[in-house]
C-alpha cells in the first residue's frame, strides 16, 4: 500500500507543479481523486499506451473536465505520448495540455469535456456502442468486443440536467458494461460562500437506483481496497450500469485548503504549494518525477500483451468468420462499403425516375429505408416523435434491455441526452448516429450540438417541421430564428432541402462527411419537387446553384426549403412581365461558403441585385444579397393557424415576392 500511496502522490505533485506554472487551473478533483484514478488505470483498465485507439480498448471519459490535470498526468505516467514538456506547457497556446481535455489534440482523450454533464452522456453512448457492435459481431465461440466504459464525474456533472436524461436511458437499456465513479466530494465553486447543501440535497444513491442502475455507496475514495473491492463487483454485474459514489476529500494532501472551495478552481499559491508538498512528503525539485515512480505507473508492456492476445483472437475470428472479420475490420476504419458509389447512384437513379409532391421529411424517411439496406452502421433514434419526423424504418429492430441486437433507439423526451449520446456513439466508432426531433427544439440540443462541431464527429441530426408551415402548433413550436443559429456554430453543416432530390443529396452529403455533424432541416408540409437530371447531384452538393437560369437575369432569388417553390413560381410570373430573373437554390449555405470564389461569383454575380427568401430571420441573408439586396423573411414569432394562412399572413407568398422584386429593380 505505501508503495501505491507513492504513485498517487506522482499524480498530486504534477497536478500542484503544473498549475502552479500556469497560474491557472483546478487542482482539487485530481488531487481527491488520484487513489480511484490509480487503482483504476494499474489495475482494472484495459488500455494500451503505445496504441490509444485500440478499438477494444476501455473507454475512460473524464466528466468533470476542469480536472484535466488528472487524465494528463495518468497519460504521462502510464506511457502515452504526453512528454514533461507539454505538462510544463499546461493551459498553454499550442499544447498539448488544454484548459479541459480536447478529443483529437491530445492522444488518449477519448472526448472532450468542459460543460458538466456531458462526458457521462458522451460515456452512455459509448456503451451503447460496444452494446450494439458487440452484440453484432461476436460470436458463440470468439468476442472480439468485450470491454468497459468508465467515467469519473462530479457533483456538477449530477445537477446538470443531461445527467438525468442520459442516466435514465441508460438504467432503461441495462448497459452494464458502463461504470460511473461519483467523486463525491460535497464542494462546489460557491462553497466558500455556503455549504453545498444549501443548493444540492440530492440522494444520489437513491436516484441511480430509481434509474435502474446497481449503486455501490459510501465507498471511501482514498482507501485502495474498498476502491478496488467497488471495481470487482461494478464489472460482476452485465446487467446494469453501475455507479460508484466515492467520498473524497477535494485537494487532498493540501494542509490548509483541502476540503474547501477554494481548493477547487484556483492554484494553491507558492506557500501553500510547498506545505502541500511537505504534508504528502514529496521532496522532489518541480516536474522531477523519479525512475523507480515511472517504472511502477508503465503499463506499456501490460497493453501490448493484451493488444497481442487480443490480435491473436482477432485472427481465428478472420478464420473462421472471414465476412464477419471484413465488415467488422471496415467499420473499424470508418470506411463506407465497397459498392457505395454505386449504391449511391442507384438510390438517385430511384428518386429520379418517382417524382412527387412530398414534405422532405417522407422524403427524408424514404432515404432512411433505402440507406437503411446497404448501411448497416446506421444507428437510428429520435426524441419521443418517430411518427412526426420520420426517423424509424421500415425493418427497424428497437433497442431494448434484454434484446440480442437493435438499430434504433427510442430516446425519449430527451432531446439534449440524444444529441450528447450521439456524440459518445460517433466517437466509439463503427457507427453512423442520426436521431429526431423538431428543429425549434433543437435548443434544447445546443451544447451538445456545439461539441459534435467542436470534436469533428460525424453525426446526422433530423429536424423537422422546419418552418410556419407547421401550422396551428403556434409561436411556442415554429422555428424563426433557428436555422440561421445552427448556421452560426462553426463546423456543422445545415441542409435545408426543398423537394426529395435536395432531401437525397443532404442524407449523402452527410453520411460522406467524416469530419463534423450536419442538420438536415425537413418540412412538415408537401413541397413540389423541382426539375433535375442526372447531372443535378454535383451541382446540388455544392450547397448552393442555379435552379432556374435565365439569359442576361435582371436579378438573382436566392431561397431555401419549401421557399424555394415560391421562388421559382415568381420567376415565371415575372418572366412573364419580361423581367428576366434566376433563381439559386441554396440548401446549404455552410457548404456553399466552403467553394472556391470563382464557383460563388459564378452563382452569386456581382452587379445583379438580389433577394433572399426564408421563413426565418432576414439578418443572416445580408451577407449574400448586400446591402442593396434585399431579405423576404420573418423577423416576429409566428401564429397559430393553418400553414397556409401562415405564409399569407407573413406576406412569403409568390405575389409579396414578385412586388419585392420589382421594386429592387
Amino acid at each position: 500500500m505505501k508503495d501505491r500511496q507513492i504513485l498517487t502522490q506522482a499524480i498530486r505533485a504534477l497536478t500542484i507543479d503544473a498549475i502552479e506554472k500556469s497560474n491557472s487551473g483546478h487542482p482539487g478533483m485530481p488531487m481527491g481523486m488520484a487513489e480511484v484514478a490509480e487503482t483504476l488505470w494499474r489495475h482494472h483498465l484495459s488500455h494500451n499506451p503505445n496504441n490509444p485507439t485500440w478499438f477494444n480498448r476501455d473507454r475512460f471519459v473524464i466528466s468533470n473536465g476542469h480536472g484535466s490535470m488528472l487524465l494528463y498526468a495518468l497519460l504521462h505516467l502510464t506511457g502515452y505520448d504526453l512528454s514533461i514538456e507539454e505538462i510544463k506547457n499546461f493551459r498553454q497556446l499550442g499544447s498539448k495540455t488544454p484548459g479541459h481535455p480536447e478529443y483529437g489534440h491530445t492522444k488518449g482523450v477519448e472526448t472532450t469535456t468542459g460543460p458538466l454533464g456531458q462526458g457521462l452522456s458522451n460515456a452512455i453512448g459509448m456503451a451503447i456502442a460496444e452494446k450494439s457492435l458487440s452484440a453484432e459481431f461476436n460470436k458463440p465461440d470468439c468476442s472480439v468486443i468485450n470491454h468497459h466504459t468508465y467515467v469519473f464525474l462530479g457533483d456538477g456533472c449530477l445537477m446538470e440536467g443531461v445527467s438525468h436524461e442520459a442516466s435514465s436511458l441508460a438504467g432503461v437499456l441495462g448497459l452494464g458494461k458502463l461504470v460511473a465513479i461519483y467523486d463525491d466530494n460535497g464542494i462546489s465553486i460557491d462553497s466558500d460562500k455556503g455549504n453545498i447543501k444549501q443548493w444540492l440535497k440530492d440522494d444520489t444513491a437513491a436516484r441511480f437506483q430509481a434509474y435502474g442502475w446497481h449503486v455501490i455507496d459510501k465507498v471511501d475514495g482514498h482507501s485502495f481496497v474498498e476502491i478496488d473491492r467497488a471495481l470487482r463487483d461494478a464489472k460482476q454485474n452485465a446487467d446494469q450500469p453501475t455507479l460508484i459514489c466515492c467520498k473524497t476529500t477535494i485537494g487532498k494532501g493540501s494542509p490548509n485548503k483541502q476540503g474547501t472551495g477554494s481548493v477547487h478552481g484556483a492554484p494553491l499559491g507558492e506557500e501553500e504549494a510547498r506545505l502541500a508538498k511537505k504534508e504528502l512528503n514529496w521532496n522532489y525539485p518541480p516536474f522531477e518525477i523519479p525512475a523507480e515512480i515511472y517504472k511502477g505507473w508503465d503499463c506499456r508492456a501490460k497493453g501490448e500483451e493484451r493488444q497481442r492476445r487480443w490480435n491473436k483472437n482477432l485472427e481465428l475470428y478472420k478464420k473462421n468468420y472471414p465476412e464477419s472479420f471484413k465488415e467488422l475490420i471496415r467499420r473499424m476504419d470508418g470506411k463506407l462499403p465497397e459498392d457505395w458509389i454505386e449504391q449511391k447512384h442507384r438510390v438517385m437513379a430511384e428518386t429520379l425516375s418517382n417524382r412527387k409532391a412530398i414534405a422532405t421529411r417522407k422524403a427524408s424517411e424514404n432515404m432512411i429505408n433505402r440507406l437503411s439496406r446497404y448501411l448497416p452502421e446506421l444507428l437510428g433514434g429520435s426524441a419521443d416523435l418517430a411518427a412526426s419526423n420520420l426517423t424509424m424504418h421500415a425493418n427497424a429492430k428497437p433497442m431494448v434491455k434484454g434484446t440480442k441486437n437493435g438499430d434504433y433507439i427510442f430516446y425519449g423526451v430527451r432531446e439534449f441526452g440524444m444529441s450528447s449520446i450521439m456524440n459518445g456513439i460517433a466517437l466509439y466508432g463503427g457507427l453512423i448516429p442520426f436521431g429526431g426531433t423538431f428543429l425549434v427544439f433543437s435548443d434544447y440540443s445546443r451544447n451538445a450540438l456545439r461539441m459534435g462541431a467542436l470534436m469533428g464527429v460525424r453525426v446526422i441530426h433530423i429536424f423537422t417541421h422546419d418552418s410556419i408551415g407547421l401550422g396551428e402548433d403556434g409561436p411556442t413550436h415554429q422555428p424563426i430564428e433557428h436555422a440561421a443559429s445552427l448556421r452560426l456554430i462553426p463546423n456543422m453543416d445545415v441542409w435545408r432541402p426543398c423537394d426529395d432530390y435536395e432531401t437525397a443529396v443532404a442524407w449523402f452529403s452527410s453520411v460522406e462527411r467524416h469530419d463534423g455533424p450536419s442538420s438536415i432541416l425537413l418540412s412538415r408540409q408537401t413541397l413540389p419537387p423541382q426539375i433535375m437530371t442526372n447531372d443535378s447531384f454535383n451541382s446540388v452538393s455544392k450547397g448552393g446553384y442555379t435552379l432556374v437560369d435565365s439569359p442576361n437575369p435582371s436579378a438573382v432569388i436566392l431561397a431555401t426549403g419549401s421557399e424555394v417553390a415560391l421562388a421559382v413560381d415568381a420567376q415565371k410570373l415575372l418572366s412573364q412581365k419580361g423581367v428576366a430573373v434566376s433563381v439559386v437554390s441554396m440548401p446549404s449555405t455552410t457548404v456553399f461558403d466552403r467553394q472556391d470564389r470563382d464557383y460563388k461569383h459564378l452563382i452569386l454575380p456581382d452587379g445583379i441585385p438580389k433577394i433572399a427568401i426564408e421563413a426565418g430571420v432576414s439578418d443572416f441573408w445580408w451577407k449574400y444579397t448586400g446591402a442593396k439586396g434585399d431579405v423576404l423573411g420573418i423577423d416576429q414569432f409566428g401564429e397559430s393557424a393553418p400553414g397556409k394562412d401562415l405564409f399569407q399572413h407573413f406576406g412569403l407568398t409568390v405575389q409579396n415576392l414578385v412586388k419585392r422584386v420589382e421594386k429592387l429593380l
